[in-house]
């Protein structure tokens, strides 16, 4: 199968998000977890937007060795040389440059025509690529563009060298199939020389980056930008960790895969969200607390006999540790006897029926049912059996 590259940008989009920030000794091991979980791309930061940013990016450069690493620039001199800069002793480099195209960016925020646009890409995607061999172009707010220019922008971009074209879902506008026919109508108004890849860049305001991303796929992007737990501007980006289970778990479909190693997913995500102190929801896909939970009766018959009844995932791929049952108000008998078993309990030496009316019971008074409780419930209703004499 072919693989995706996955592009992270946690330590420059996801730090972007508020309450975010990270320390230069913290962006070093977040780089050194995102490398050994595998990723193909670490955007490292915005070296222009502050001396801590360029700093941390020739660090990273410095301390990291499978992954491309890259640095944001916008299509000025001064943020190409000072990507350059930081990026010097990176043993793969990139620099990632980029200007806004739809009207409301050009007019209000870049007080440019589509002519100056033009010109500004032909001019320092040119130079940019004098400085090293890999130049990604992403055309800001790309999907509220106009389609006849964006693609000219992009044509230009390819010409002058660019070999990764970003079409970034800036303000998470589409929806999945409109996201599609975008690219489609890109792609068919493009010459796409076989060196050059396409690569999406999701925002997540109207609840659809993963969607987006995992539409693009369909359409042909071999890149996806993302964050580790989804962090970001606003809503967030798209989530790594949704992309990469999406893909493995539908392999059928999407037919593509990624150098990703799962079972450092839950690790990962949980470091970082210790070090920006962002909690995971309990609900929140594949790494939540609830993610592998269940307490329904039906459902925890269903897993007990065969985790596949209620599970498209398995817990372990992605590195988390596997306790599904939840005793509350709505488990039952299955669930009580799985519990005592798993405890080396026989539980026939249980009263089953008066266990689960008391965990019902507790659970209605919100006492959570740990471990220890358990065995308090169950130590009540211990069934003192008769010996047998022959």
């Amino acid at each position: 199968m072919e693989k995706i590259k996955i592009f992270d940008t946690t330590l420059r989009d996801g730090e972007q998000s508020p309450g975010c920030s990270m320390s230069l000794e913290e962006k070093i091991e977040v780089a050194k977890k995102l490398e050994s979980l595998g990723v193909d791309i670490i955007e490292a930061g915005f070296a222009a937007s502050s001396p801590k940013d360029k700093e941390a990016i020739r660090k990273i450069s410095i301390a990291i060795k499978k992954p491309v690493i890259t640095s944001l620039a916008r299509l000025v001199k001064k943020d190409i040389d000072e990507a350059y800069e930081a990026l010097k002793m990176a043993q793969k480099k990139r620099i990632h440059v980029f200007i806004a195209t739809s009207d409301i960016h050009m007019q209000y925020k870049l007080h440019m025509t589509q002519d100056d646009v033009l010109a500004n890409v032909a001019r320092w995607v040119s130079y940019a690529k004098s400085l090293v061999d890999d130049v990604e172009f992403s055309a800001e707010d790309a999907t509220r563009s106009d389609i006849s220019f964006i693609t000219k922008v992009i044509q230009t971009a390819i010409d002058n060298g660019a070999t990764t074209i970003n079409l970034p879902d800036t303000v998470g506008y589409m929806v999945p199939f409109e996201y599609m026919n975008f690219i489609n109508q890109i792609k068919k108004g493009l010459n796409i020389p076989d060196n050059v890849i396409l690569s999406c860049h999701c925002h997540n305001d109207l609840g659809m980056a993963v969607a987006n991303s995992l539409a693009a796929v369909k359409m042909g992007i071999m890149q996806v930008e993302c964050t580790i737990n989804g962090i970001g501007e606003r809503a967030g980006n798209v989530s790594l960790e949704q992309i990469v289970a999406a893909l493995a778990t539908r392999s059928d479909y999407f037919e593509k895969t990624t150098n990703i190693n799962r079972k450092e997913i839950y690790s990962t995500c949980n470091f970082i969200a210790q070090i920006i102190k962002m909690p995971i929801s309990f609900n929140q896909p594949i790494i939540g607390q609830n993610a592998f939970k269940h307490e329904a009766g039906i459902h925890q018959h269903g897993i007990i006999n065969n985790a596949k009844t209620y599970e498209i995932m398995q817990a372990s791929d992605y590195g988390i540790p596997y306790d599904p049952l939840v005793l509350g108000i709505h488990s039952g008998h299955h669930a009580i006897i799985s519990k005592i078993k798993s405890l080396d309990l026989n539980p026939e030496d249980y009263d089953i029926e008066n266990i689960l009316k008391e965990v019902k019971k507790e659970s209605i008074s919100q006492i959570k049912i740990d471990e220890e409780k358990f065995r308090e419930i169950i130590n009540k209703y211990f069934i003192l059996k008769k010996i047998k004499r022959k």
